[in-house]
């Protein structure tokens, strides 16, 4: 957890700002994400707002989007506010999170190949999950995937909608990766799965070796035929989710034939999900671990900010 900076919200809504969860300078991301004590004082959150340049409309429709989801896998949001006087920001349960470029630079590179297969089976679980039901994330990014001691979690839903409406060039807008990006995507085409195919490659990627767009060589050998197959550019080459858990997960080719998408459902963003099995867990590697128990202390021996009227004698 960093210190809030000078710009920063001291407050969202009710809710007291400790520190931020990471550096959304450093790593383009649709949203700032920060941690925060609810009002009571008794509980801990993980607060978002749209970072600067990016619609605060569209950015709320899409965090409204997400709070009337239930997709295991996708960050949850609880609370969504903002207004006239504020802008808009959404909130969820807080736990120990590392975001992927923050878990690479805590382990000092890529990830180890065991961890990054089982980081791809889960997040294509997830990913077959949503597409089952009709709901493309449209936002996965390398700094969108958060690690934590119980799986992963994908936040900034629906950033590719946010960026600008369909039919709009999205290249080179703030708060989309560029090398996470589609191109139909970038060429302002509506978000589909097929665009969270083409991310979830890029992720992939980025945990074997550092960035998103390696050569061929560059990847273990598990991942170049995925790999590969995620970033085709036509997206009718890409391979559907469940597919690529199955690959990735032998074991899960049952939950990835039943995960797969009947040509009968068409739902919408906002339609509610059907509950599915909770994301596992995946071998996060020590010093990972280290770097979420660290951050976790440091929220729990956080104090409130002191208000300046009361430093007053």
């Amino acid at each position: 957890m960093d210190a809030p900076r000078l710009d920063d919200p001291r407050r969202t809504g009710p809710h007291i700002v400790l520190g931020r969860l990471d550096d959304e300078i450093e790593h383009n991301t649709a949203e700032r994400r920060f941690i925060a004590r609810g009002a009571d004082g008794d509980h801990t959150l993980l607060v978002r707002l749209p970072r600067p340049g990016v619609d605060p409309t569209r950015w709320a429709i899409e965090a409204e989007g997400a709070r009337r989801l239930s997709v295991p896998g996708f960050l949850p949001v609880g609370e969504v506010g903002g207004g006239a006087a504020e802008p808009p920001w959404c909130a969820g349960p807080y736990v120990p999170a590392l975001p992927l470029p923050a878990a690479l630079r805590a382990h000092g590179g890529p990830l180890p190949d065991p961890v990054v297969r089982a980081l791809g089976a889960a997040l294509a679980r997830t990913l077959a999950t949503a597409h089952a039901q009709g709901v493309p994330h449209a936002g996965l990014s390398p700094a969108a995937v958060l690690l934590t001691a119980d799986g992963p979690r994908l936040s900034c839903f629906g950033a590719v909608r946010a960026a600008a409406p369909d039919g709009v060039q999205r290249s080179g807008l703030p708060g989309l990766d560029s090398g996470a990006l589609a191109p139909e995507q970038a060429a302002g085409g509506r978000p589909l799965p097929p665009g969270d195919v083409y991310a979830l490659g890029a992720v992939l990627a980025y945990a074997a070796t550092g960035h998103t767009v390696p050569e061929r060589d560059e990847l273990p050998s598990f991942l170049r035929e995925p790999v590969t197959a995620c970033l085709a550019r036509d997206p009718e080459r890409r391979p559907q989710a469940y597919g690529l858990l199955a690959l990735l997960e032998p074991t899960a080719r049952t939950a990835a034939h039943e995960a797969a998408p009947t040509a009968a459902h068409e739902a919408t963003v906002l339609d509610p999900a059907t509950p599915s099995p909770s994301p596992r867990p995946i071998p996060l590697p020590a010093s990972v671990v280290v770097a979420l128990a660290h951050q976790s202390a440091q929220v729990l021996a956080a104090e409130l900010p002191v208000p300046a009227s009361r430093t007053r004698h």
